[in-house]
């Protein structure tokens, strides 16, 4: 699909126009060449989930006749992929993508930038962004870092994670050493796991030496990629954790504020069409994967309700501790508790009601 098609079937073909509109006006004004360089959480043979900020960077490059251009690099090559937002705080480098719960060590707020456990689908975490006062929450957050953040990219809901052995109930998690960052890490340590933050490129080594015992990355076209099949052979699901983690690109406020107000839209226009990308690809390609997989011999499990209804019993009791201690914690996580029960409500009558009949028909 060309992308001027794509942006006009994503809603987001007007804001191109004005974009170009408003560039063409600083252009004719002799407007000045910037060059950004963006650091990712991701390695590029994660085409996808990395893709999102080729694409960022093709898109401004587009808007601006090549004014402004955005050069990426994958985790390692400048920083490593869980210190981008060190990198991008301290103005080491202009920009970088990745997911705010990699950081919930420096602030637990961050963790409703992507994904928390039992929390927003990834239609539910747009809606909420954009529609229902998130971005706004989150900006107020990431302003504690000099950053500001835009939407960029949703993997849609993940699978469970990669196990050498069966887990079939809390006692099997008891010492399990297991590749999961953000607040699903500290919900399986309340299970009795030993959660790792591991960077994406560095999972499968850690998983072959015995470093971990498990892990849990994205979906099936991703997890095919970084081979964790060859390893463990169970794979599990939901990744109730991540029911629609969101990406990020987050940008040096003072960086920000140096744009042109043409670059600024370009930006945002750029960062939406790789946001609807993103999710569109990867439930074009997961299905396919998925079966690429069990054809090579891996196990899928669905977690039984027990490590289920205990994961979210320990989910609440984390939501509760931690908005006792951290005041900017409770003011977003009671605005998304609010947002979280209407948009369960109205999900359960509609996609539920027809997605219970429809997906399980042959």
């Amino acid at each position: 699909m060309k992308r001027r098609d794509f942006l006009k079937k994503a809603g987001i073909a007007g804001a191109a126009a004005a974009a170009s509109s408003t560039f063409g006006t600083v252009h004719a004004q002799t407007s000045p060449t910037i060059r950004w360089r963006l650091v990712s959480s991701f390695p590029k043979s994660l085409d996808t989930i990395f893709g999102a900020a080729d694409m960022l960077a093709d898109r401004v490059k587009e808007l601006t006749d090549g004014k402004f251009q955005i050069k990426t690099f994958a985790a390692g090559e400048v920083v490593p992929g869980l210190q981008v937002l060190d990198a991008v705080q301290a103005g080491t480098v202009e920009v970088g993508h990745t997911a705010g719960y990699y950081f919930v060590g420096k602030s637990p707020t961050l963790a409703f930038d992507t994904a928390v456990p039992f929390g927003l689908t990834a239609r539910q975490q747009n809606a909420w962004l954009y529609h229902g006062g998130g971005l706004e929450l989150m900006r107020d957050v990431y302003a504690d870092f000099k950053c500001i953040n835009f939407p960029g990219g949703n993997t849609g809901a993940q699978m469970g994670g990669w196990f050498k052995k069966e887990v079939k109930g809390v006692a099997d998690l008891k010492g399990l050493k297991m590749r999961i960052p953000g607040l699903g890490g500290q919900v399986m340590a309340r299970l009795g796991a030993v959660p790792q933050t591991i960077a994406g490129g560095d999972i499968y080594p850690a998983l072959e030496r015995g470093t971990i015992d498990a892990t849990e990355w994205v979906g099936p076209y991703d997890d095919e990629k970084l081979g964790f099949y060859k390893i463990a052979k169970y794979y599990y699901y939901p990744g109730f954790w991540e029911a629609g983690p969101g990406l990020s690109f987050i940008v040096n406020t003072d960086e920000w504020k140096k744009l042109p107000k043409a670059y600024q839209l370009a930006f945002e226009v750029a960062a939406a069409e790789a946001n609807v990308h993103m999710l569109a690809k990867y439930d074009a390609l997961n299905p396919a994967a998925l079966q690429r997989l069990t054809q090579k011999g891996v196990k899928l499990r669905k977690y039984s309700n027990a490590i289920l209804d205990a994961a979210l019993k320990a989910s609440l009791d984390l939501y509760d501790d931690e908005a006792a201690k951290d005041a900017k914690y409770k003011k977003v996580y009671t605005q998304w508790k609010k947002f979280r029960a209407d948009s369960y409500r109205w999900s359960a009558t509609t996609d539920l009601g027809f997605e219970q009949y429809a997906f399980l028909k042959k």
